[in-house]
């Protein structure tokens, strides 16, 4: 399902899939029956994907967009150091972890979860800020952040203790520094079943025990 929203990402084509395999958070049921009438019937929700930009440890420069999260993840056995800023605003001078994450709603019931993230409703215009088994400063579970926010990512001792940002299905290793905001100027249209309405999913998913 990711790869078909990639693909389709510059129209305005609605996207409705149906589920055959597991999970299939952004999927409908599986039924052939009715289909034009599902179609006709169906509701549609608008997600914007997050931008990244990565600069590795040589000066190299790669974008990508991610429709889940983007993630920093550390290489190595050694713990990542990393530098939080928001909107060029030093936040979170030194977090040690495993990584650190930023997803959007209809990602944040995905990696970032299980990261032990919020939740976000699709409309509430926010996007989630998680560390990754963080060790320093231990009680900084994360952030909620406006949409509108320009969030950067340093990492210190690059050389040391390496990094990777991943967006989606793009890896970058090595980076220094990772720049991530959301793209408002693209919308992936998605088309639900009334029943099976993507802000409801979202919300049941917070119960789920």
């Amino acid at each position: 399902m990711l790869e078909t929203m990639h693909s389709v990402m510059s129209s305005s084509t609605p996207i409705y899939g149906m589920n055959k395999g597991t999970i299939g958070f952004l999927l409908n049921k599986y039924e052939e029956n009715n289909l034009i009438e599902r179609l006709d019937a169906g509701e549609i929700t608008e997600l914007h994907p997050l931008r990244m930009e990565a600069v590795d440890m040589h000066g190299q420069k790669v974008e990508a967009l991610a429709i889940n999260e983007v993630s920093l993840l550390r290489e190595s056995r050694q713990t990542a150091k990393i530098q939080i800023s928001i909107d060029g605003h030093v936040k979170v001078e030194e977090l040690t972890c495993d990584g650190v994450l930023v997803a959007t709603p209809a990602g944040s019931t995905a990696y970032n979860y299980f990261a032990h993230g919020p939740i976000l409703p699709v409309n509430a215009g926010v996007l989630a800020l998680t560390p990754i088994s963080a060790f320093r400063p231990r009680r900084w579970r994360g952030a909620i952040l406006p949409r509108e926010a320009r969030i950067e990512l340093t990492v210190r001792e690059a050389a040391k203790r390496p990094v990777s940002a991943v967006a989606d299905a793009v890896e970058v290793r090595d980076v220094s520094t990772v720049t991530i905001e959301e793209k408002r100027d693209i919308t992936i249209r998605l088309l639900f079943d009334p029943e099976h309405n993507l802000e409801k999913r979202i919300l049941d998913e917070q119960f789920m025990l």
